[in-house]
């Protein structure tokens, strides 16, 4: 996972910021399709492409705070 550790923390903060939560009005497309997901209307195509496209940010912040905190706590 040397990619994500080359990764620069800027990058992936804003990346999450910007895709996590656009559009910004009415509601964040993320929060709308997990929405979706947990009551069984996430089934278009569009609609799953939306929630790969706007969580995977998100989810490589989420990977690069716990592969920092396992590399920390290795040392």
């Amino acid at each position: 996972m040397r990619w994500l550790d080359n990764m620069p923390w800027e990058v992936v903060i804003v990346g999450a910021l910007t895709l996590g939560l656009a559009p910004f009005v009415p509601e964040p497309h993320l929060v709308e399709k997990i929405r979706m997901l947990f009551q069984g209307t996430l089934s278009r195509p569009i609609d799953i492409f939306d929630l790969f496209m706007h969580g995977a940010f998100p989810v490589l912040l989420l990977l690069k705070i716990a592969r920092t905190q396992l590399i920390k706590n290795e040392k």
